[in-house]
């Protein structure tokens, strides 16, 4: 018995020798000679890799990943709108690299028979090897939102209408959008399961972006959560447009739970056709025109309002200098990105802001909600002034002005103040704390004094009055001397049938911003 079983591999073997005349010397020399090549008949995907080294076959591999790379594949989008990319585009790559070795291992590997076998197969059809290919999330993604999106429809929210005291609501409207995190998954599914390597379209996810708000919803803000008004009747004819301009771009606008409303983003850009004119503003610690100059008492007007309506400060900025239309640190300043009135609406319900600006110079901003506290609790706010800089007195002699004219322009203290908010119930306080503390550069009071004149007493006294420093002495010492002026001019205008010129003194008061 054991003898018979000693017996059948050995027939086996026999007859397997027998098999197309090679004989288990002729298998081995051919698979240890040619341990560098591969062998014939085997191709990875359409690459066909007989009788080249691996790193032959890596480089045509490479080759032709580059020559899928260049294939166009058409994301289609909203309304048959596509974009046309490249394959390498999405980061492709080529993912199975050990089907290399696989390919080099064929019919080298396993026990003579295996290789045996492995190789005869060759004689009667080719050996296919897969390529895996991959492709980068990251790369779909960008590409899906920075330029598929493009083509979105917003949904258009619910919003109201205020026409004197009543609110009338419109509706919202649905909009259409790309899925991206959906597309982006769909996408790389196709590309690696399914793509024939060739041009292709595929379909992106799209979804309904439903509006917000409805009738009912809107319907219940008629409560005024907070209103405050600034004037600005001293203003130049330009910053009075550009305060009405500011109120014009925030007025009617409606903020839903959760929502964060940005100043700047509401009233940029700063230019004409926005509706803006040149006006003084400060800049870094400055006095300049700008286009736009006095938006910033609509954004400290408006400030002053939420913060009376109690919702959520989000960023909020002082001036450089002290402006005088509001309390210390009770301002907001807007410039450019880098300060900006930011807050949220963290109330439970939609809110409206009312702006209005009107012919008598009064700036007011009313945010209407749904009032929630109590009735008998209420909430004011205290400014209080740690500490001053006294202003200081800058005079410029002006050789090419003539002697007796002044041209005085205002300035400011500087300034270390607190905002602090009271709440009392039933009239008594319940609480206090601070919102906020500003600090706010000393703006010196500017003069510039002329001193071109051919009276040598009059060159005299007026530079002895500037070695003074202070511009109230110079205002009495250019005023005495143009009284004086002022009756020699008349005596010979009167002699010669002519009106005196003066030149004057003349005080602007600083801009405010």
């Amino acid at each position: 018995m054991i003898g018979r079983k000693n017996v059948i591999p050995f027939v086996v073997i026999a007859v397997a020798i027998g098999v197309g005349g090679n004989t288990v010397h002729d298998v081995y020399a051919e698979t240890t000679t040619s341990s560098d090549i591969i062998g014939s008949g085997i191709f990875i995907d359409s690459v066909n890799v007989s009788q080249m080294t691996k790193e032959e076959a890596e480089s045509e591999i490479e080759k032709y990943i580059g020559e899928l790379g260049n294939i166009p594949i058409q994301l289609v989008t909203i309304d048959d709108n596509s974009v046309s990319v490249k394959a390498s585009d999405f980061g492709l790559s080529w993912a199975n690299r050990e089907v290399l070795d696989e390919a080099a291992e064929l019919g080298k590997t396993g026990n003579v028979l295996e290789r045996y076998k492995a190789i005869k197969d060759l004689e009667f059809g080719n050996k296919v090897f897969d390529i895996q290919l991959d492709f980068d999330d990251g790369a779909i993604r960008q590409i899906i939102a920075d330029q598929c999106t493009e083509f979105d429809q917003e949904a258009v929210d619910a919003t109201l209408v205020k026409n004197g005291s009543e609110f009338s609501v419109q509706s919202g409207q649905k909009g259409i959008k790309v899925s991206v995190d959906e597309s982006v998954t769909k996408v790389k599914d196709y590309l690696t399961g399914f793509w024939n390597k060739s041009e292709t379209l595929i379909d992106l996810v799209v979804m309904t972006d439903e509006p917000r708000g409805n009738e009912e919803e809107l319907k219940q803000i008629k409560d005024v959560l907070g209103t405050f008004s600034t004037t600005y009747k001293s203003s130049t004819k330009a910053r009075v447009e550009n305060v009405a301009n500011g109120a014009r771009l925030i007025n009617g606008m409606v903020l839903y739970p959760g929502d964060t409303f940005s100043a700047y983003e509401v009233v940029s850009p700063f230019t004409e056709e926005n509706g803006y004119y040149m006006a003084g503003s400060y800049l870094n610690g400055k006095v300049v025109d700008s286009l736009g100059g006095g938006i910033c008492q609509v954004s400290t007007t408006l400030y002053n309002a939420v913060l009376l309506a109690e919702l959520e400060i989000v960023e909020r900025s002082p001036h450089s200098m002290i402006v005088n239309y509001v309390e210390p640190s009770s301002d907001a300043a807007i410039a450019g990105t880098y300060k900006d009135f930011k807050f949220k609406n963290d109330s439970e319900y939609p809110i409206y802001i009312e702006g209005t600006a009107t012919d008598s110079r009064q700036l007011t901003f009313t945010i209407y909600g749904v009032e929630t506290r109590d009735s008998n609790r209420k909430v004011k706010f205290e400014s209080n002034v740690l500490e001053e800089t006294e202003m200081v007195d800058l005079i410029t002699p002006d050789l090419g002005l003539p002697a007796g004219t002044m041209q005085i322009q205002s300035g400011h203290k500087g300034m270390v103040a607190e905002l602090w908010k009271i709440v009392e119930e039933d009239g008594k306080e319940v609480s206090r704390e601070r919102v906020n503390k500003s600090n706010y550069q000393m703006s010196p009071r500017t003069a510039i004094v002329g001193m071109a004149t051919g009276d040598l007493n009059v060159a005299a006294a007026i530079q002895t009055a500037v070695a003074t420093g202070s511009i109230d002495y110079c205002k009495t010492v250019v005023g005495g001397l143009q009284a004086a002026a002022e009756q020699a001019a008349a005596a010979q205008a009167a002699a010669a049938g002519m009106l005196p010129i003066d030149p004057g003194i003349t005080e602007v008061e600083a801009p405010i911003d």
